[in-house]
């Protein structure tokens, strides 16, 4: 059975904690005990560490040795307009599931009006589903969530390769082969579509209009299968 993972601030002197409500989570839910073994991350590098304490409020960890990871083939930029909030932190759980670098929303212009003033109050509790999911999945690095950004500032995002995704019919497949390619971005229009000056925008900023084939798909599922969908021809093409 695999271990759990958790986040810590840092790791000092072989030593790390977890406090307050976490570590209450720790031993009151998980039921987490002294001298059990766990992966522990300080978002940077991946331990095996033993609970030394394990008290209400206060989880002290041992460093055991250092841990190897691998890191993904394809680091991949999300750009998911921004939609109703439930749709989109569901985004946020499962783009971090798959394993996506970083992620940056935007107001498009059929954006529900209202959403780029509201995220900015949404960001701790953003922040927090991204790193219970990373936890979940066992991820020992995070995506970083960028603020809302103006959509011009995310046309000249710089990657190898910047990916649109269109429900166009001249929308190239999105499996296209990848041999070769590090780093790819995709933009992800909001509920309503783009609209014409925006498609023409991003294709004149260099991104590929890409097709997830000829039904219709909501915001948020578009953006989980074209993550999946990359990620698996990346891994595929190892």
């Amino acid at each position: 059975m695999a271990r759990r993972l958790f986040f810590v601030n840092e790791v000092h002197s072989g030593r790390a904690e977890i406090n307050g409500e976490d570590a209450k989570h720790l031993t009151r839910v998980l039921r987490v005990e002294r001298g059990q073994q766990y992966e522990i991350s300080d978002n940077h590098t991946l331990y095996l560490a033993e609970i030394e304490i394990a008290r209400k409020e206060q989880v002290v960890f041992r460093i055991v040795e250092r841990l190897e990871y691998q890191a993904p083939a394809l680091t991949i930029s999300l750009y998911p307009a921004l939609i109703r909030f439930e749709r989109f932190e569901w985004i946020l759980e499962k783009a971090t599931e798959l394993g996506v670098a970083a992620i940056t929303p935007f107001a498009a212009v059929r954006s529900e009006k209202g959403l780029d003033r509201a995220s900015a109050k949404r960001m701790v509790r953003w922040r927090r589903i991204i790193l219970e999911s990373s936890q979940q999945s066992r991820r020992p690095v995070m995506p970083v969530l960028h603020e809302t950004a103006p959509f011009q500032m995310v046309l000249r995002a710089g990657t190898q390769r910047k990916l649109l995704l269109d429900e166009a019919r001249e929308a190239a497949p999105i499996c296209s082969p990848l041999a070769g390619t590090e780093s790819i971005a995709v933009l992800v229009g909001p509920e309503g579509g783009w609209t014409d000056a925006e498609r023409g925008g991003a294709i004149a900023s260099g991104w590929t209009p890409v097709s997830l084939g000829s039904n219709i798909l909501r915001a948020e599922t578009a953006a989980i299968a074209a993550l999946a969908v990359l990620f698996c021809a990346s891994d595929s093409q190892r």
